[in-house]
């Protein structure tokens, strides 16, 4: 089983690869970056990206991070089109779709639901010590989402 982690921005979103396994194993990590400055040309390059890492990798489950607090309405508003398109994305491709708040994936990654980013990034690394994780915050947030809905699975089929 392969999870797909998303954290969605407007410019950015932050993507990680997971295949379920004792231990996880990274497959792939990054963001997808959408170049263009219009809104709706932004939000298909960015589903446009999204159908390309899905076709290569096959996920069977997609955990996007939700939308928790934004001090500037006008990005929170921009951020929630940009989620909007990808779940749309993601229900057209029949994929199963979870999603996890913000401090329920730090719950689950640094066992503190008030942890920084900072912590969030050691801890993932740590998970992956073989993988070189660089990029912004974007992309240590993504593989935190996909391993909280590892854990979130794993915990079910107990």
């Amino acid at each position: 089983m392969i999870v797909l982690g998303l954290d969605p921005g407007t410019t950015r979103i932050g993507y990680g690869l997971i295949a379920r396994g004792s231990p996880p194993e990274l497959l792939s990590c990054g963001v997808l970056k959408v170049q263009t400055k219009e809104r709706d040309e932004r939000i298909f390059e960015a589903v446009n990206h999204l159908k390309k890492i899905i076709k290569k990798y096959n996920p069977s489950l997609v955990a996007l991070e939700k939308l928790f607090f934004v001090k500037n309405q006008k990005t929170g508003l921009q951020v929630s089109e940009m989620r909007g398109a990808l779940l749309y994305a993601l229900r057209g491709e029949n994929l199963t779709i979870v999603e996890y708040g913000p401090k329920e994936v730090k719950k689950n990654v640094t066992g503190d639901g008030n942890a920084d980013k900072r912590a969030v990034a050691k801890m993932v690394k740590l998970t992956f010590p073989k993988n070189e994780i660089v990029g912004p915050d974007d992309v240590t947030d993504a593989i935190a989402v996909g391993l909280t809905a590892l854990y979130d699975l794993r915990y079910r089929l107990k």
